[in-house]
């Protein structure tokens, strides 16, 4: 991105746009009870309520009455259905993973299969966006947290513990460009998960080959651990690499959470916050909801002049449902530079 004079004065700079997680998938309902929603109805209300608050995009995964994430697709279905009849402005993003909690006590933290994944494309009613991630990494949760985040949780139970340290993410090249196919010709933005500069760069080619012809839409995942790293070097050298048309928020984890959106904030980024990312206020004094969370980065927003984008802003800014007829057309309307006539654009290719 080119920062140019005046890129900090707030006329300069796009509504602040807020994504809400807040539906928790790695922590149990009875390690933050007044604020993680169990019944269909609650997680329903939990969107209405993220909505109000000031976030226009939520991140959503679901859970079963056991209090465990579901896995299946129907109960996805039936909560994006609420959350558009409810708040129908609202972009709704599925998160890819599903839900990766372990499944019983003592096992892995798995995402699910290929296939299933897939199916993401086939959800009914179909969400705005769906994640994500690009080439397999580590994804060792617990890297960047504290013992006092997790005292007293599910998370201190070592063999809970260890689940989500040795969890990985799953995203080889094949699978990554039949999943963006299949969203694309569902009407389904793919919002991409950036952990790094390289997968960052691997979005770029996938865009450079026609693999995926849409707005660029991502997250700079800093949450360490196989991830990129909560610093202000690791985040300028990912932006200076984003294209201008680009849309990017920025995402972290636990006490990191709220210095890396005041970065965004201030740098006319967007942000995302709730209880996936952290449960505790700044000082680990008490937890704090997702709810809490959004009225605090709309506060500090304020306060440097920055507005809040409206759900039809951010539909606007996100470019919601629209996708490119050629590779041409898609760099040049995400900031990109042209390909270079008849140059190789990645992957070699044997020929005759």
């Amino acid at each position: 991105m080119n920062f140019l004079d005046g890129h900090l004065f707030p006329e300069n700079q796009q509504p602040l746009i807020i994504t809400a997680a807040p539906y928790a998938p790695s922590w149990m309902p009875s390690d933050f009870p007044e604020d993680i929603a169990v019944t269909m109805e609650e997680q329903i209300q939990k969107a209405v309520d993220c909505y109000n608050a000031g976030a226009t995009v939520l991140h959503l995964h679901v859970r079963e009455l056991d209090g465990k994430g579901s896995k299946r697709l129907s109960k996805f279905n039936e909560l994006i259905a609420g959350v558009r009849a409810r708040v129908p402005e609202m972009i709704i993003q599925v998160g890819g993973s599903i839900s990766f909690a372990p499944e019983t006590e003592g096992a892995a933290a798995k995402w699910l299969s290929d296939d299933t994944r897939h199916m993401l494309a086939e959800l009914d009613p179909k969400p705005d966006q769906v994640t994500v991630t690009v080439n397999t990494s580590q994804m060792n949760i617990l890297e960047q947290f504290d013992h006092r985040d997790i005292v007293g949780s599910s998370m201190e139970d070592p063999v809970v513990f260890n689940a989500y340290k040795e969890m990985t993410v799953p995203a080889q090249p094949g699978w990554v460009e039949e999943h963006v196919r299949r969203l694309s010709a569902a009407g389904i933005q793919s919002a991409f998960q950036c952990y790094n500069i390289n997968s960052f760069e691997s979005v770029e080619r996938l865009m450079r080959r026609g693999i995926y012809k849409g707005p660029l839409v991502l997250n700079w995942v800093a949450i360490g651990g196989g991830m990129d790293s909560p610093s202000i070097y690791s985040l300028a050298n990912f932006v200076r690499a984003v294209p201008d048309g680009a849309v990017l928020t920025v995402e972290s984890s636990v006490l990191n959470v709220l210095p890396v959106n005041t970065f965004g904030i201030a740098m006319g980024l967007h942000v995302r916050c709730g209880t996936e990312d952290t449960l505790w206020n700044q000082t680990r004094t008490e937890k704090m909801g997702t709810v809490a969370q959004i009225e605090q980065l709309v506060r500090i927003s304020r306060e440097m002049s920055r507005p809040i984008a409206t759900a039809q802003q951010a539909r606007e800014m996100c470019k919601i449902g629209v996708f490119y007829d050629t590779v041409e057309e898609t760099l040049q309307e995400n900031g990109f530079a042209p390909n270079r006539k008849g140059a190789q654009q990645g992957f070699l290719k044997k020929v005759a």
